[in-house]
């Protein structure tokens, strides 16, 4: 199994949405993880819209590296510059990659406009695990 940390800013919208669709799109290939560079708490509109495409985080928590969970991962994937910037070293072994995914937290605008925000970050970050997903299955030989 795959094991794949996610990280950005806060932990509270983009990572947590990573974490929460891998556990379903990888399940029995991917044990996700999440974190972020200063954590904080996981915001409402992202339990919210994740909830719209049936994927409960709402027992999910905003976490910080911890960077023995970190040496052990496969994989980092960062989703903002930030967190890219921040992100502590890695042996060379864990592949990282950097998603640049727009902070949902930052957009402005009525109710749904925001909340258009947070369903473009969710299917944006989706459709790009859904590509990991079958790479890693090519990996791994896996129908």
């Amino acid at each position: 199994m795959f094991k794949i940390m996610f990280l950005c800013t806060g932990n509270s919208c983009r990572s947590q949405m990573a974490e929460g669709i891998t556990r379903i799109l990888g399940k029995g290939l991917i044990e996700p993880y999440s974190a972020g560079v200063m954590p904080s708490t996981i915001h409402p509109k992202t339990i919210q819209v994740m909830n719209e495409i049936g994927i409960d985080i709402s027992n999910q928590t905003s976490k910080g590296i911890d960077d023995d969970l970190l040496h052990k991962m496969d994989m980092i994937i960062t989703l903002c510059s930030s967190a890219e910037a921040m992100c502590p070293m890695t042996p060379p072994r864990i592949k990282r990659i950097h998603w640049s995914i727009d902070d949902p937290k930052s957009a402005t605008g009525t109710e749904e406009e925001v909340l258009n925000a947070f369903r473009g970050a969710r299917d944006e970050i989706r459709k790009k695990i859904e590509i990991l997903v079958e790479e890693l299955k090519r990996v791994q030989k896996v129908p």
